[in-house]
This record gives C-alpha cells, structure tokens and sequence, in this order.
C-alpha cells in the first residue's frame, strides 16, 4: 500500500470525524467538543506510553506491544482534527518550527 500525504490524511481523519460525530449525536443527543477531543488524545497518549515502556521492557501491557502502531494513527488523527478545529495550518507550521529547531540547535553544537 502506498503511503498517504498529508492533505489525504487530513481529509481521511475529518470523514472519521464527522462519523463520530453522527454516531455521538445518534447515541448522545450531541457531538464532542473541542475538549473532549482533546481529552480522548490525551488518553491516546497514555496508552501509547504504556506500550513505548512495554517495548522498552519497563511494564507489561494486556493484549501485548503489537498496537503501537494503532496508537500512534489515533495520537495523528486527534493532532490532524484538533488542528483543524483551530484553523492551523500543520504543514506550514511544522516545516517553520522544524526549520527554527534547525538553527537553533545548530547554534548550540556551534557553542559546545
């Protein structure tokens, strides 16, 4: 399978939105807020801590390592929908940050 850009994923991961969206509306009676999305990727990001310190051997995880993977697509969705709700423009911004981590850290091996 050929990998997907960034526009394709973007676009992927707001129809998986929207899907939720429907179905949280269907079974709650409303949507998620900005928050709440915020709070699931928080809780992505627990679960992909526990299966980095499960692959590094520090814990044991139930079901095994094999969904780092997984838990990495759901920590790059909820930074592609956040990221959406709030109008930033990723590919912008992280080619400006990666380019200013760039210098910077050039400076400080510059300096050692």
């Amino acid at each position: 399978m050929e990998p997907i850009g960034l526009d394709a994923a973007r676009e992927q991961a707001l129809v998986v939105k929207r899907l939720y969206d429907d179905y949280n509306q269907l079974k709650r009676g409303r949507t998620w807020t900005n928050e709440e999305f915020m709070l699931g990727f928080v809780g992505d990001i627990g679960d992909l801590a526990k299966l980095v310190m499960a692959r590094e051997g520090a814990r044991e995880v139930p079901g095994g390592i094999d969904a780092l993977g997984h838990e990495l697509a759901d920590c790059f969705w909820s930074v592609l929908i956040i990221a959406d709700a709030y109008g930033v423009d990723l590919e912008t911004v992280f080619e400006r940050t990666m380019n200013e981590l760039s210098v910077a850290i050039q400076g400080m091996i510059a300096e050692v």
